[in-house]
């Protein structure tokens, strides 16, 4: 018949363990922590570093509190809009959402820019400092006018 519980126990538990330690699950899992970490930081940056000044640039203005009512009632504050269960639109927590995917968007654009320029100057110090001879094909320097083994000249 079929295979006892404990061998399809067995089995899937290694199965999984086979899968949980491979380097791209382990990979995947650090860069979901490390990203989680990132938006915290960001929110944070937003929150209290950005966002402020722009409050103060817009007359004290809190985005988070920005809302429209749907329906005939006006209400003064968005928790007395809340209390009375009336159905709004919180637009402020979108345009709060704007900005932070913008101001994410611009980290990491300095982030790949900065990364990227790093592997350039690694790539240029990695240069190759030499070149193959036309004539013999021995190694010989870029800046070589004579080849110090066949001293055939090259260019």
């Amino acid at each position: 018949m079929g295979k006892n519980l404990k061998v399809v126990l067995k089995e899937e538990g290694k199965s999984f363990k086979d899968f949980a330690m491979k380097g791209d699950a382990i990979t995947l899992a650090i860069g979901v922590i490390i990203g989680v970490a990132f938006k915290d930081l960001v929110d944070s940056l937003v929150n209290n570093i950005f966002t402020p000044p722009i409050g103060f640039l817009t007359a004290k203005l809190d985005f988070s509190q920005l809302y429209i009512t749907l329906g005939k009632e006006r209400f003064d504050t968005l928790a007395e809009a809340q209390a009375a269960n009336a159905v709004v639109l919180q637009y402020g927590l979108v345009l709060n959402a704007i900005i932070t995917f913008i101001i994410t968007a611009f980290i990491l654009y300095l982030i790949v820019r900065a990364m990227s320029k790093a592997f350039e100057r690694e790539k240029k110090a990695e240069a190759k400092t030499t070149k193959p001879c036309p004539y013999c094909l021995s190694e010989i320097p870029n800046k070589a006018k004579k080849c110090a083994y066949c001293t055939s000249v090259v260019k």
